[in-house]
């Protein structure tokens, strides 16, 4: 096997595990019904706990797990420094602008970004313009993003 050849094979692995661990995550989102569309309009209307339950549970784990990458110095599979620079937050328009955005996409399409590929793999095959919507959305930020306040 050539140099070039085990090299590929080698950058191959970290997606691998990536690639497992985004089928563990789309299962486990399925299972606890993250991915419901009638659960995202419950808890859009106040009607029930049930996203409120595992937002709640998921904040302080996110916050505690990046604490955790910070202080043992973590590296990526690939052994590269996991680095988290401190946010700025200026005036903090961009995140009400961004945070808004965010809301209406989700409001709109029942679904934020995570569970877009599970829906997908769960039969609902109109979040495919969904997923083209937030690729189309992505680019254009990359094309505009010199031209946009900071």
């Amino acid at each position: 096997m050539s140099a070039r050849a085990i090299a590929a094979r080698a950058s191959l692995r970290p997606l691998a595990v990536y690639f497992l661990v985004g089928i563990l995550f789309g299962i486990v989102i399925t299972r606890g019904e993250v991915i419901s569309w009638f659960r995202i309009q419950e808890m859009f209307r106040f009607q029930g706990f049930h996203m409120f339950g595992i937002f709640t549970t998921a904040l302080p784990t996110a916050i505690l797990s990046v604490q955790l990458l910070k202080r043992r110095g973590a590296r990526t599979l690939g052994g590269y420094a996991i680095a988290i620079p401190p946010k700025q937050m200026g005036r903090g328009v961009r995140y009400a602008v961004g945070g808004t955005t965010f809301g209406l996409g989700w409001a709109l399409t029942g679904a934020c970004p995570g569970p877009l590929f599970a829906l997908l793999g769960s039969g609902a095959t109109t979040m495919a313009l969904a997923i083209l919507s937030a690729v189309a959305g992505t680019w254009c930020y990359g094309v505009l993003r010199e031209r946009l306040p900071h």
